[in-house]
């Protein structure tokens, strides 16, 4: 992505990543029966076609979920992108907006985010792009985090684990969150905002 294509992404307004009628009803049989619990004939029934049409567009139901995660990565890439850009030369405020950036999708986009443990299914060279972009994810926040320790902003002892236990923590909130509930998906950033920088050593600011 160009430098002009990450500032004109809007990474606040978290709409539903754009999916074809395929996969955006493969995403939800996915969600609600699993990859292995999901067979292409079910797939074929929600989109209202043969199964024969439905191979004429994917190989087979590895190829739909890899198209299906894939478009999530890379909607939340541009996304996470954006908003560090936003947060300009402060590692604290590019933390956050990114921190926001991820618990909105998290959020907003439960089960499609849910659905990233499906990917532990894929063979290994199916899963090779869909881990490539949850790698420059992981890199992008190592990034910020090595920014705020290079300006004294975060206390870091080792920026590797911070990394993997922020990520981990943020990974999790598909499982519990539910749109019904008290918080919404700004209350639940806010929040994790919060945890995610007292974890990085950063002090509350005081209104």
């Amino acid at each position: 992505m160009t430098t002009t294509e990450t500032e004109t992404v809007d990474w606040r307004d978290c709409r539903p990543v754009e999916l074809t009628d395929i996969l955006r009803h493969s995403s939800e049989a996915f969600y609600e029966h699993g990859f292995h619990g999901t067979t292409v004939r079910d797939i074929a029934a929600r989109v209202g076609v043969t199964v024969p049409a439905l191979y004429y567009h994917h190989a087979n139901k590895e190829a739909i979920l890899v198209a299906v995660l894939e478009a999530a990565i890379g909607d939340l890439l541009d996304r996470n992108e954006a908003a560090v850009a936003d947060g300009g030369d402060d590692a604290v405020a590019q933390m956050a907006n990114l921190v926001e950036s991820v618990t909105l999708h998290l959020t907003v986009r439960a089960r499609l985010a849910a659905l990233d443990s499906e990917y532990r299914y894929l063979s290994p060279e199916a899963r090779a792009p869909y881990t490539e972009g949850r790698k420059r994810n992981e890199l992008l926040t190592r990034a910020v985090i090595d920014r705020g320790i290079e300006q004294g902003v975060f206390v870091v002892d080792d920026p590797a684990e911070a990394t993997r236990a922020l990520l981990g923590m943020l990974q999790a909130i598909p499982r519990w969150y539910v749109d019904s509930g008290p918080l919404t998906p700004a209350d639940v950033a806010t929040r994790y905002v919060g945890l995610s920088l007292a974890l990085l050593g950063v002090a509350p600011r005081k209104d």
